[in-house]
């Protein structure tokens, strides 16, 4: 059987001209059976051709989105925002809705889900829900705690219903909700910790705002996400 092949976006250009992605989310996606495609900031070219020759596509995590994207507003603690990757991946994402193309939102790409459709983020955590619950570790590294997952979603029907022990690397989140998008998890400071595409508009269409690919190669429920992403592939492929 032919295996599906998984587009999954890149870090932007980096000082010394290269593009990169932590490994994790490549061994994810070939741990679930399917080959992998890079996909790096496009800069003139149309990205949305890439999409012809895959049969599913992840937005991986990475820097800030630029605030002008949702009418936000600069603060001190953004980093590596690239105007050129904002581009790139909304142009993705508008095509993947419009193709039904699996996809799985992960971390920035949640965020990159919720406002290329019309949503806002919240530009710094801290400021809104204090430090209760610790979103990541400074300066910025993994911080582990509970999801909260809600039910019926996508979601639950991927993982499974109960509380999910995850690895959380954020201190922005979603805000105001695009229209179309549900939410499938929360933080237990309220946090927006998930969000779907309403299945009338999309079949697969997954958001999680932590990182699976940190824990999945130890966590099945993790590695169920990228196993879902590659299943819906498949039946799409048939």
């Amino acid at each position: 059987m032919t295996r599906a092949r998984v587009g999954i976006t890149t870090y932007g250009c980096a000082e010394d001209g290269s593009f990169s992605l932590p490994a994790n989310y490549v061994q994810a996606v070939c741990r679930a059976g399917a080959s992998v495609v890079l996909l790096p900031p496009a800069g003139a070219q149309d990205p949305t051709i890439w999409l012809d020759d895959l049969d599913a596509l992840i937005l991986a995590g990475g820097g800030d989105i630029e605030p002008t994207q949702y009418g936000g507003r600069s603060h001190p603690s953004m980093y590596m925002t690239d105007a050129g990757r904002d581009e790139t991946e909304f142009a993705l994402l508008h095509a993947a809705v419009t193709a039904a193309l699996p996809t799985l939102c992960i971390c920035r790409g949640v965020q990159i889900l919720n406002v290329a459709l019309g949503g806002s983020l919240v530009g710094h955590l801290p400021d809104e829900v204090g430090l209760r619950l610790a979103h990541r570790t400074p300066p910025r590294r993994p911080a582990m705690h509970e999801i909260l997952i809600e039910t019926p979603s996508l979601l639950a029907n991927t993982v499974g219903p109960e509380a999910l022990w995850s690895a959380s690397w954020h201190h922005q989140a979603v805000d105001g909700l695009a229209d179309g998008l549900h939410v499938n998890a929360r933080a237990a400071d309220g946090t927006i910790e998930g969000l779907e595409l309403d299945a009338q508009r999309h079949p697969w269409m997954l958001g999680v705002q932590w990182h699976p690919e940190l824990t999945a190669a130890e966590d099945t429920r993790q590695q169920a996400l990228f196993s879902g992403l590659v299943d819906a592939a498949m039946r799409g492929k048939s």
